[in-house]
Protein backbone atom coordinates (compact mmCIF):
# COMPACT_ATOMS: atom_id res chain seq x y z
CA UNK A 1 0.00 0.00 0.00
CA UNK A 2 1.33 3.41 -0.96
CA UNK A 3 1.86 5.63 2.09
CA UNK A 4 0.38 9.05 1.43
CA UNK A 5 -0.96 12.06 3.29
CA UNK A 6 -4.02 10.33 4.76
CA UNK A 7 -2.12 7.18 5.75
CA UNK A 8 0.59 9.18 7.55
CA UNK A 9 -2.03 11.32 9.30
CA UNK A 10 -3.82 8.19 10.46
CA UNK A 11 -0.55 6.64 11.60
CA UNK A 12 0.38 9.73 13.60
CA UNK A 13 -2.99 9.96 15.31
CA UNK A 14 -3.01 6.21 15.97
CA UNK A 15 0.43 6.41 17.56
CA UNK A 16 -0.48 9.30 19.86
CA UNK A 17 -3.81 7.68 20.77
CA UNK A 18 -2.10 4.36 21.50
CA UNK A 19 0.41 6.01 23.82
CA UNK A 20 -2.28 8.07 25.54
CA UNK A 21 -4.44 5.02 26.08
CA UNK A 22 -1.61 3.37 27.98
CA UNK A 23 -2.29 5.82 30.82
CA UNK A 24 -6.07 6.17 30.68
CA UNK A 25 -7.24 2.73 31.96
CA UNK A 26 -4.96 2.82 35.02
CA UNK A 27 -6.10 6.36 35.86
CA UNK A 28 -9.77 5.35 35.68
CA UNK A 29 -9.34 2.26 37.83
CA UNK A 30 -6.79 3.45 40.38
CA UNK A 31 -8.82 6.56 41.16
CA UNK A 32 -11.72 4.35 42.26
CA UNK A 33 -9.53 1.84 44.14
CA UNK A 34 -7.76 4.62 46.03
CA UNK A 35 -11.12 6.17 46.97
CA UNK A 36 -12.34 2.76 48.21
CA UNK A 37 -9.22 2.32 50.34
CA UNK A 38 -9.62 5.77 51.88
CA UNK A 39 -13.28 5.01 52.57
CA UNK A 40 -12.21 1.96 54.58
CA UNK A 41 -9.66 4.10 56.43
CA UNK A 42 -12.28 6.67 57.41
CA UNK A 43 -14.69 3.92 58.52
CA UNK A 44 -12.15 1.89 60.55
CA UNK A 45 -9.54 4.51 61.49
CA UNK A 46 -6.80 1.92 60.88
CA UNK A 47 -3.54 3.58 59.72
CA UNK A 48 -2.72 0.70 57.38
CA UNK A 49 -5.56 1.82 55.09
CA UNK A 50 -4.29 5.40 55.10
CA UNK A 51 -0.84 4.07 54.19
CA UNK A 52 -2.37 2.04 51.36
CA UNK A 53 -4.27 5.08 50.11
CA UNK A 54 -1.12 7.18 50.02
CA UNK A 55 1.01 4.49 48.39
CA UNK A 56 -1.40 3.60 45.58
CA UNK A 57 -2.33 7.28 45.32
CA UNK A 58 1.30 8.11 44.56
CA UNK A 59 1.31 5.65 41.66
CA UNK A 60 -2.01 7.11 40.49
CA UNK A 61 -0.48 10.62 40.54
CA UNK A 62 2.48 9.60 38.39
CA UNK A 63 0.18 7.99 35.85
CA UNK A 64 -2.29 10.91 35.92
CA UNK A 65 0.33 13.58 35.16
CA UNK A 66 1.77 11.71 32.19
CA UNK A 67 -1.72 10.88 30.91
CA UNK A 68 -2.58 14.58 30.85
CA UNK A 69 0.61 15.38 28.95
CA UNK A 70 -0.18 12.86 26.21
CA UNK A 71 -3.88 13.76 26.03
CA UNK A 72 -3.35 17.46 25.34
CA UNK A 73 -1.45 16.65 22.15
CA UNK A 74 -4.39 14.69 20.79
CA UNK A 75 -6.70 17.68 21.19
CA UNK A 76 -4.39 19.83 19.04
CA UNK A 77 -4.18 17.17 16.35
CA UNK A 78 -7.81 17.70 15.37
CA UNK A 79 -6.89 21.15 14.15
CA UNK A 80 -3.42 20.30 12.86
CA UNK A 81 -3.93 17.02 11.04
CA UNK A 82 -7.70 16.84 10.57
CA UNK A 83 -8.71 20.40 9.76
CA UNK A 84 -11.49 19.50 7.31
CA UNK A 85 -12.94 17.08 9.84
CA UNK A 86 -12.87 19.86 12.46
CA UNK A 87 -14.56 22.25 10.02
CA UNK A 88 -17.19 19.75 8.87
CA UNK A 89 -18.32 18.34 12.25
CA UNK A 90 -16.77 20.75 14.76
CA UNK A 91 -20.14 22.14 15.82
CA UNK A 92 -21.14 18.67 17.01
CA UNK A 93 -17.88 17.00 17.98
CA UNK A 94 -16.54 20.06 19.81
CA UNK A 95 -19.43 20.27 22.30
CA UNK A 96 -18.62 17.07 24.26
CA UNK A 97 -14.91 17.95 24.24
CA UNK A 98 -15.71 21.40 25.68
CA UNK A 99 -17.88 19.79 28.35
CA UNK A 100 -15.05 17.39 29.17
CA UNK A 101 -12.69 20.29 29.78
CA UNK A 102 -15.15 22.44 31.73
CA UNK A 103 -16.96 19.80 33.78
CA UNK A 104 -14.54 16.91 34.19
CA UNK A 105 -10.91 17.83 33.60
CA UNK A 106 -10.98 21.05 35.63
CA UNK A 107 -12.63 19.22 38.53
CA UNK A 108 -10.21 16.35 38.31
CA UNK A 109 -7.14 18.58 38.04
CA UNK A 110 -8.28 20.88 40.87
CA UNK A 111 -9.05 18.16 43.40
CA UNK A 112 -6.03 16.02 42.59
CA UNK A 113 -3.89 18.78 44.15
CA UNK A 114 -6.05 18.80 47.27
CA UNK A 115 -5.75 15.04 47.44
CA UNK A 116 -1.96 15.06 47.59
CA UNK A 117 -1.41 18.19 49.68
CA UNK A 118 -4.50 18.22 51.86
CA UNK A 119 -3.84 15.28 54.18
CA UNK A 120 -2.88 17.48 57.16
CA UNK A 121 -5.09 20.43 56.19
CA UNK A 122 -8.48 18.74 55.70
CA UNK A 123 -10.54 16.59 58.00
CA UNK A 124 -10.70 12.88 57.24
CA UNK A 125 -14.20 13.15 55.82
CA UNK A 126 -13.34 16.23 53.73
CA UNK A 127 -10.28 14.48 52.30
CA UNK A 128 -12.39 11.42 51.52
CA UNK A 129 -14.81 13.65 49.59
CA UNK A 130 -11.84 15.02 47.65
CA UNK A 131 -10.69 11.47 46.80
CA UNK A 132 -14.11 10.57 45.42
CA UNK A 133 -14.32 13.85 43.47
CA UNK A 134 -11.00 12.98 41.80
CA UNK A 135 -12.39 9.55 40.91
CA UNK A 136 -15.68 11.00 39.64
CA UNK A 137 -13.80 13.63 37.62
CA UNK A 138 -11.64 10.96 35.99
CA UNK A 139 -14.67 8.93 35.01
CA UNK A 140 -16.65 11.98 33.86
CA UNK A 141 -13.71 12.88 31.64
CA UNK A 142 -13.95 9.46 30.00
CA UNK A 143 -17.73 9.90 29.64
CA UNK A 144 -17.50 13.07 27.55
CA UNK A 145 -14.63 11.80 25.44
CA UNK A 146 -16.55 8.62 24.67
CA UNK A 147 -19.72 10.57 23.90
CA UNK A 148 -17.71 12.39 21.22
CA UNK A 149 -16.16 9.14 20.01
CA UNK A 150 -19.49 7.33 20.06
CA UNK A 151 -21.02 10.05 17.90
CA UNK A 152 -18.39 9.32 15.26
CA UNK A 153 -19.62 5.71 15.16
CA UNK A 154 -23.33 6.57 15.32
CA UNK A 155 -23.88 10.23 14.27
CA UNK A 156 -27.30 10.93 15.80
CA UNK A 157 -28.69 14.31 16.83
CA UNK A 158 -27.12 16.15 13.87
CA UNK A 159 -27.82 16.86 10.22
CA UNK A 160 -26.07 18.40 7.23
CA UNK A 161 -26.93 22.05 6.56
CA UNK A 162 -26.65 22.89 2.83
CA UNK A 163 -26.45 26.61 3.70
CA UNK A 164 -23.21 26.23 5.69
CA UNK A 165 -22.00 22.97 4.05
CA UNK A 166 -21.36 21.56 7.53
CA UNK A 167 -22.90 19.20 10.05
CA UNK A 168 -24.91 20.95 12.76
CA UNK A 169 -26.31 19.65 16.04
CA UNK A 170 -30.07 19.25 16.21
CA UNK A 171 -30.38 17.51 19.59
CA UNK A 172 -27.76 17.62 22.34
CA UNK A 173 -29.89 15.10 24.24
CA UNK A 174 -29.55 12.54 21.43
CA UNK A 175 -25.79 13.10 21.24
CA UNK A 176 -25.39 12.53 25.00
CA UNK A 177 -27.65 9.47 25.19
CA UNK A 178 -26.37 7.91 21.98
CA UNK A 179 -26.60 4.15 22.55
CA UNK A 180 -23.12 3.55 21.10
CA UNK A 181 -21.57 6.22 23.35
CA UNK A 182 -23.21 4.82 26.48
CA UNK A 183 -22.15 1.27 25.64
CA UNK A 184 -18.60 2.45 24.95
CA UNK A 185 -18.45 4.35 28.24
CA UNK A 186 -19.50 1.55 30.56
CA UNK A 187 -17.37 -0.99 28.69
CA UNK A 188 -14.28 1.23 28.67
CA UNK A 189 -14.41 2.29 32.32
CA UNK A 190 -14.99 -1.32 33.40
CA UNK A 191 -11.90 -2.30 31.41
CA UNK A 192 -10.02 0.47 33.25
CA UNK A 193 -11.16 -0.97 36.58
CA UNK A 194 -9.87 -4.39 35.54
CA UNK A 195 -6.55 -2.86 34.48
CA UNK A 196 -6.04 -1.17 37.85
CA UNK A 197 -7.15 -4.27 39.75
CA UNK A 198 -4.66 -6.51 37.92
CA UNK A 199 -1.96 -3.88 38.46
CA UNK A 200 -2.60 -3.70 42.22
CA UNK A 201 -2.90 -7.49 42.36
CA UNK A 202 0.38 -8.02 40.53
CA UNK A 203 2.40 -5.49 42.53
CA UNK A 204 1.00 -6.84 45.81
CA UNK A 205 1.86 -10.39 44.69
CA UNK A 206 5.42 -9.25 44.07
CA UNK A 207 5.62 -7.87 47.62
CA UNK A 208 4.44 -11.21 49.02
CA UNK A 209 7.02 -13.07 46.95
CA UNK A 210 9.71 -10.78 48.36
CA UNK A 211 8.33 -11.00 51.90
CA UNK A 212 7.85 -7.22 52.13
CA UNK A 213 4.91 -5.09 53.22
CA UNK A 214 2.83 -8.19 53.95
CA UNK A 215 -0.12 -6.43 55.60
CA UNK A 216 -0.44 -3.85 52.83
CA UNK A 217 -0.09 -6.50 50.11
CA UNK A 218 -2.73 -8.83 51.55
CA UNK A 219 -5.27 -6.08 52.08
CA UNK A 220 -4.57 -4.70 48.60
CA UNK A 221 -5.13 -8.15 47.07
CA UNK A 222 -8.41 -8.41 48.97
CA UNK A 223 -9.67 -5.12 47.53
CA UNK A 224 -8.25 -5.68 44.03
CA UNK A 225 -9.54 -9.24 43.64
CA UNK A 226 -13.09 -8.37 44.72
CA UNK A 227 -13.26 -5.17 42.68
CA UNK A 228 -11.47 -6.79 39.75
CA UNK A 229 -13.79 -9.80 39.66
CA UNK A 230 -16.90 -7.61 39.63
CA UNK A 231 -15.32 -5.41 36.93
CA UNK A 232 -14.15 -8.33 34.78
CA UNK A 233 -17.64 -9.86 34.85
CA UNK A 234 -19.16 -6.49 33.95
CA UNK A 235 -16.75 -6.12 31.02
CA UNK A 236 -18.12 -9.33 29.53
CA UNK A 237 -21.74 -8.31 30.10
CA UNK A 238 -21.18 -4.80 28.77
CA UNK A 239 -19.16 -6.16 25.86
CA UNK A 240 -22.24 -8.17 24.91
CA UNK A 241 -24.20 -4.91 24.96
CA UNK A 242 -21.62 -3.34 22.64
CA UNK A 243 -22.00 -6.29 20.26
CA UNK A 244 -25.75 -5.88 20.18
CA UNK A 245 -25.38 -2.12 19.63
CA UNK A 246 -22.99 -2.75 16.71
CA UNK A 247 -25.53 -5.06 15.08
CA UNK A 248 -27.94 -2.12 14.97
CA UNK A 249 -25.60 0.76 14.09
CA UNK A 250 -22.32 -0.65 12.66
CA UNK A 251 -23.31 -3.73 10.73
CA UNK A 252 -20.20 -3.78 8.54
CA UNK A 253 -17.85 -3.64 11.53
CA UNK A 254 -19.64 -6.53 13.19
CA UNK A 255 -19.52 -8.59 9.99
CA UNK A 256 -15.80 -7.86 9.61
CA UNK A 257 -15.04 -8.80 13.24
CA UNK A 258 -16.80 -12.11 12.66
CA UNK A 259 -15.41 -12.55 9.10
CA UNK A 260 -19.01 -13.22 8.04
CA UNK A 261 -18.68 -13.03 4.27
CA UNK A 262 -22.22 -14.15 3.47
CA UNK A 263 -25.46 -13.82 5.39
CA UNK A 264 -26.10 -17.03 7.34
CA UNK A 265 -29.49 -18.49 8.25
CA UNK A 266 -30.57 -17.29 11.69
CA UNK A 267 -29.23 -17.76 14.31
CA UNK A 268 -25.69 -17.19 12.99
CA UNK A 269 -22.77 -19.18 14.37
CA UNK A 270 -19.70 -17.67 16.04
CA UNK A 271 -16.33 -18.29 14.37
CA UNK A 272 -14.05 -19.30 17.23
CA UNK A 273 -10.88 -19.37 15.15
CA UNK A 274 -9.83 -19.38 11.50
CA UNK A 275 -7.77 -17.58 8.87
CA UNK A 276 -9.79 -14.86 7.09
CA UNK A 277 -8.90 -14.32 3.43
CA UNK A 278 -10.28 -10.95 2.28
CA UNK A 279 -9.40 -11.40 -1.38
CA UNK A 280 -11.13 -14.78 -1.64
CA UNK A 281 -13.83 -13.68 0.84
CA UNK A 282 -13.69 -16.85 2.86
CA UNK A 283 -12.29 -18.02 6.20
CA UNK A 284 -9.96 -21.01 6.00
CA UNK A 285 -9.95 -23.70 8.73
CA UNK A 286 -12.84 -21.99 10.51
CA UNK A 287 -14.16 -23.49 13.74
CA UNK A 288 -17.78 -22.47 14.36
CA UNK A 289 -19.85 -22.43 17.54
CA UNK A 290 -23.55 -22.72 16.55
CA UNK A 291 -26.08 -20.00 17.46
CA UNK A 292 -23.72 -17.85 19.55
CA UNK A 293 -23.27 -14.95 17.12
CA UNK A 294 -26.99 -14.75 16.45
CA UNK A 295 -27.73 -14.56 20.16
CA UNK A 296 -25.05 -11.91 20.78
CA UNK A 297 -25.84 -9.80 17.73
CA UNK A 298 -29.62 -9.97 17.67
CA UNK A 299 -30.68 -11.54 20.99
CA UNK A 300 -33.04 -13.72 19.04
CA UNK A 301 -33.11 -17.04 17.20
CA UNK A 302 -34.88 -15.73 14.11
CA UNK A 303 -33.20 -12.46 13.10
CA UNK A 304 -30.38 -12.56 10.54
CA UNK A 305 -27.05 -10.76 10.74
CA UNK A 306 -26.17 -9.46 7.25
CA UNK A 307 -22.90 -10.66 5.77
CA UNK A 308 -20.21 -8.55 4.11
CA UNK A 309 -21.35 -9.33 0.54
CA UNK A 310 -24.92 -8.25 1.28
CA UNK A 311 -23.77 -5.07 3.02
CA UNK A 312 -21.50 -4.16 0.10
CA UNK A 313 -24.44 -4.56 -2.26
CA UNK A 314 -26.55 -2.33 -0.01
CA UNK A 315 -23.76 0.26 -0.05
CA UNK A 316 -23.80 0.32 -3.85
CA UNK A 317 -27.38 1.59 -3.58
CA UNK A 318 -26.38 4.11 -0.91
CA UNK A 319 -23.60 5.43 -3.14
CA UNK A 320 -26.05 5.90 -6.02
CA UNK A 321 -28.46 7.79 -3.75
CA UNK A 322 -25.49 9.77 -2.40
CA UNK A 323 -24.61 10.87 -5.96
CA UNK A 324 -28.21 12.08 -6.41
CA UNK A 325 -27.93 14.04 -3.15
CA UNK A 326 -24.54 15.44 -4.23
CA UNK A 327 -25.95 16.57 -7.56
CA UNK A 328 -28.86 18.34 -5.84
CA UNK A 329 -26.44 19.94 -3.34
CA UNK A 330 -24.28 21.32 -6.16
CA UNK A 331 -27.40 22.75 -7.79
CA UNK A 332 -28.33 24.45 -4.51
CA UNK A 333 -24.81 25.80 -4.05
CA UNK A 334 -24.56 27.10 -7.61
CA UNK A 335 -27.92 28.88 -7.32
CA UNK A 336 -26.90 30.59 -4.09
CA UNK A 337 -23.51 31.54 -5.49
CA UNK A 338 -25.24 33.17 -8.47
CA UNK A 339 -27.71 34.96 -6.16
CA UNK A 340 -30.66 33.08 -7.65
CA UNK A 341 -33.56 31.34 -5.95
CA UNK A 342 -32.88 27.72 -5.08
CA UNK A 343 -35.07 25.40 -7.19
CA UNK A 344 -37.64 23.72 -4.96
CA UNK A 345 -37.12 20.46 -6.84
CA UNK A 346 -33.41 20.45 -5.90
CA UNK A 347 -34.30 21.05 -2.24
CA UNK A 348 -36.79 18.18 -2.29
CA UNK A 349 -34.38 15.79 -3.99
CA UNK A 350 -31.63 16.65 -1.52
CA UNK A 351 -33.87 16.17 1.51
CA UNK A 352 -34.95 12.77 0.22
CA UNK A 353 -31.38 11.53 -0.29
CA UNK A 354 -29.28 13.59 2.14
CA UNK A 355 -28.74 10.67 4.57
CA UNK A 356 -26.54 8.99 1.95
CA UNK A 357 -24.56 12.08 0.90
CA UNK A 358 -21.45 10.77 2.68
CA UNK A 359 -21.39 7.69 0.47
CA UNK A 360 -20.95 9.89 -2.60
CA UNK A 361 -17.79 11.30 -0.98
CA UNK A 362 -16.25 7.80 -1.11
CA UNK A 363 -16.02 8.25 -4.90
CA UNK A 364 -13.66 11.21 -4.51
CA UNK A 365 -10.85 8.70 -4.07
CA UNK A 366 -11.38 7.74 -7.74
CA UNK A 367 -12.91 10.78 -9.43
CA UNK A 368 -12.98 14.51 -8.65
CA UNK A 369 -16.72 14.86 -9.24
CA UNK A 370 -18.77 11.91 -7.91
CA UNK A 371 -21.35 12.55 -10.66
CA UNK A 372 -18.77 11.44 -13.22
CA UNK A 373 -18.12 8.07 -11.56
CA UNK A 374 -18.38 4.92 -13.66
CA UNK A 375 -20.11 1.72 -12.57
CA UNK A 376 -16.72 0.17 -11.91
CA UNK A 377 -15.72 3.07 -9.66
CA UNK A 378 -19.02 2.84 -7.76
CA UNK A 379 -18.34 -0.85 -7.12
CA UNK A 380 -14.79 -0.11 -5.98
CA UNK A 381 -16.08 2.55 -3.57
CA UNK A 382 -18.59 0.04 -2.19
CA UNK A 383 -15.79 -2.51 -1.71
CA UNK A 384 -13.85 0.14 0.21
CA UNK A 385 -16.52 0.11 2.92
CA UNK A 386 -15.14 -3.25 4.12
CA UNK A 387 -12.42 -2.66 6.76
CA UNK A 388 -9.40 -4.93 7.12
CA UNK A 389 -10.97 -8.22 8.23
CA UNK A 390 -7.87 -10.18 9.30
CA UNK A 391 -6.55 -7.67 11.90
CA UNK A 392 -10.06 -7.00 13.24
CA UNK A 393 -10.83 -10.71 13.51
CA UNK A 394 -7.74 -11.45 15.62
CA UNK A 395 -7.65 -8.23 17.65
CA UNK A 396 -11.19 -8.97 18.83
CA UNK A 397 -10.35 -12.55 19.80
CA UNK A 398 -7.20 -11.55 21.66
CA UNK A 399 -9.25 -9.00 23.61
CA UNK A 400 -11.99 -11.51 24.45
CA UNK A 401 -9.55 -14.29 25.37
CA UNK A 402 -7.66 -12.03 27.74
CA UNK A 403 -10.95 -10.79 29.20
CA UNK A 404 -11.93 -14.30 30.26
CA UNK A 405 -8.47 -14.87 31.73
CA UNK A 406 -8.99 -11.83 33.97
CA UNK A 407 -12.17 -13.38 35.33
CA UNK A 408 -10.31 -16.58 36.20
CA UNK A 409 -7.39 -14.76 37.86
CA UNK A 410 -9.49 -12.39 39.97
CA UNK A 411 -11.93 -15.19 40.91
CA UNK A 412 -9.05 -17.39 42.07
CA UNK A 413 -7.50 -14.68 44.24
CA UNK A 414 -10.94 -13.72 45.60
CA UNK A 415 -11.50 -17.36 46.59
CA UNK A 416 -8.07 -17.64 48.26
CA UNK A 417 -8.69 -14.36 50.06
CA UNK A 418 -12.16 -15.23 51.28
CA UNK A 419 -11.84 -18.94 52.10
CA UNK A 420 -8.13 -19.77 52.43
CA UNK A 421 -7.00 -17.20 54.98
CA UNK A 422 -5.22 -14.96 52.46
CA UNK A 423 -2.67 -17.65 51.65
CA UNK A 424 -1.50 -17.81 48.04
CA UNK A 425 0.72 -20.38 46.26
CA UNK A 426 3.92 -18.98 44.83
CA UNK A 427 2.96 -20.07 41.33
CA UNK A 428 -0.22 -17.99 41.56
CA UNK A 429 1.72 -14.97 42.83
CA UNK A 430 4.22 -15.25 39.98
CA UNK A 431 1.31 -15.60 37.54
CA UNK A 432 -0.24 -12.39 38.86
CA UNK A 433 3.06 -10.57 38.39
CA UNK A 434 3.48 -11.90 34.85
CA UNK A 435 -0.10 -10.93 33.95
CA UNK A 436 0.28 -7.22 34.85
CA UNK A 437 0.74 -6.06 31.20
CA UNK A 438 -2.16 -8.11 29.82
CA UNK A 439 -5.02 -5.66 30.59
CA UNK A 440 -3.17 -2.99 28.60
CA UNK A 441 -2.88 -5.36 25.64
CA UNK A 442 -6.60 -6.11 25.88
CA UNK A 443 -7.43 -2.39 26.12
CA UNK A 444 -5.29 -1.53 23.10
CA UNK A 445 -6.93 -4.35 21.12
CA UNK A 446 -10.34 -2.97 22.08
CA UNK A 447 -9.33 0.52 20.96
CA UNK A 448 -8.06 -0.93 17.68
CA UNK A 449 -11.32 -2.81 17.05
CA UNK A 450 -13.39 0.29 17.74
CA UNK A 451 -11.39 2.69 15.57
CA UNK A 452 -10.05 0.49 12.77
CA UNK A 453 -13.44 -1.17 12.47
CA UNK A 454 -15.02 2.18 11.56
CA UNK A 455 -12.86 2.62 8.45
CA UNK A 456 -13.12 3.99 5.79
CA UNK A 457 -15.13 6.52 7.79
CA UNK A 458 -14.11 9.22 10.23
CA UNK A 459 -17.81 9.77 10.92
CA UNK A 460 -19.67 6.61 10.00
CA UNK A 461 -21.72 7.05 6.82
CA UNK A 462 -21.08 10.80 6.66
CA UNK A 463 -17.44 11.73 6.25
CA UNK A 464 -14.74 9.44 4.80
CA UNK A 465 -11.31 9.48 6.43
CA UNK A 466 -9.73 10.34 3.08
CA UNK A 467 -11.59 13.70 3.04
CA UNK A 468 -10.87 14.59 6.69
CA UNK A 469 -7.15 15.18 6.64
CA UNK A 470 -5.40 18.57 6.47
CA UNK A 471 -3.40 19.53 3.41
CA UNK A 472 0.08 19.08 4.85
CA UNK A 473 3.31 18.10 3.20
CA UNK A 474 4.61 14.57 3.59
CA UNK A 475 7.81 15.97 5.13
CA UNK A 476 5.80 17.87 7.78
CA UNK A 477 4.03 14.67 8.74
CA UNK A 478 7.22 12.60 8.82
CA UNK A 479 8.98 15.15 11.03
CA UNK A 480 6.09 15.50 13.46
CA UNK A 481 5.56 11.73 13.52
CA UNK A 482 9.23 11.22 14.41
CA UNK A 483 9.06 13.99 16.99
CA UNK A 484 5.92 12.62 18.65
CA UNK A 485 7.34 9.10 18.65
CA UNK A 486 10.53 10.22 20.38
CA UNK A 487 8.71 12.50 22.85
CA UNK A 488 6.08 9.90 23.76
CA UNK A 489 8.69 7.17 24.11
CA UNK A 490 10.63 9.38 26.52
CA UNK A 491 7.44 9.97 28.52
CA UNK A 492 6.74 6.24 28.59
CA UNK A 493 10.26 5.51 29.82
CA UNK A 494 9.82 8.18 32.51
CA UNK A 495 6.50 6.64 33.52
CA UNK A 496 7.96 3.15 33.80
CA UNK A 497 11.05 4.37 35.65
CA UNK A 498 9.02 6.31 38.22
CA UNK A 499 6.56 3.47 38.69
CA UNK A 500 9.33 0.91 39.23
CA UNK A 501 11.18 3.29 41.55
CA UNK A 502 8.21 3.89 43.84
CA UNK A 503 7.11 0.27 43.75
CA UNK A 504 10.58 -0.79 44.87
CA UNK A 505 10.50 1.84 47.61
CA UNK A 506 7.15 0.62 48.78
CA UNK A 507 4.95 2.48 51.28
CA UNK A 508 7.30 4.98 52.91
CA UNK A 509 4.63 7.26 54.40
CA UNK A 510 3.01 6.76 57.82
CA UNK A 511 5.27 3.76 58.51
CA UNK A 512 5.89 4.56 62.20
CA UNK A 513 2.23 5.27 62.88
CA UNK A 514 1.13 2.07 61.13
CA UNK A 515 3.74 -0.08 62.90
CA UNK A 516 2.80 1.39 66.29
CA UNK A 517 -0.90 0.70 65.71
CA UNK A 518 -0.16 -2.87 64.59
CA UNK A 519 2.01 -3.44 67.70
CA UNK A 520 -0.79 -2.23 69.97
CA UNK A 521 -3.33 -4.30 68.06
CA UNK A 522 -1.34 -7.53 68.36
CA UNK A 523 -0.64 -6.80 72.02
CA UNK A 524 -4.38 -6.45 72.65
CA UNK A 525 -5.09 -9.73 70.84
CA UNK A 526 -2.34 -11.49 72.82
CA UNK A 527 -3.73 -10.18 76.12
CA UNK A 528 -7.24 -11.37 75.23
CA UNK A 529 -5.96 -14.84 74.31
CA UNK A 530 -4.03 -15.10 77.59
CA UNK A 531 -7.06 -14.00 79.57
CA UNK A 532 -9.20 -16.60 77.81
CA UNK A 533 -6.62 -19.32 78.53
CA UNK A 534 -6.59 -18.43 82.27
CA UNK A 535 -10.37 -18.24 82.47
CA UNK A 536 -11.00 -21.66 80.88
CA UNK A 537 -9.74 -23.88 83.82
CA UNK A 538 -11.82 -21.83 86.29
CA UNK A 539 -14.93 -22.86 84.40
Amino acid sequence: MEIGLVELSRLQFAMTALYHFLFVPLTLGLSILVAIMETVYVMTNRPIWRQMTKFWGTLFGINFVLGVATGITMEFQFGMNWSYYSHYVGDVFGAPLAMEGLMAFFMEATFVGLFFFGWDKLSKVAHLVVAWLVAIGSNFSALWILIANGWMANPVGAEFNPDTMRMEMTSFFEVIFNEVAQAKFVHTVSAGYVTASLFVLGVSAWYLLKGRHIDLARRSIAVASAFGLASALSVVVLGDESGYSASQTQKMKLAAIEAMWETEPAPASFTLIGIPDQEARETHYAVHVPYVMGLIGTRSLTEEIPGIAQLVEQNVGKIRRGVIAYDALMTIRDARTAGEDVPSEAKFVFEQNSEDLGYAFLLKRYVEDPRDASEEQIQMAADDTVPGVFPLFYAFRIMVGLGFSFILITAYFFWRTSFKGMSYPRWALWGAVAWIPMPWIAAEMGWFVAEFGRQPWTVDGMLPTAMSASHLSIMDLLLTLAGFTIFYTVLFVIEMSLMVKYIKKGPIQDVAETDAWNARHWARLSTRRNQSAIAEPAE
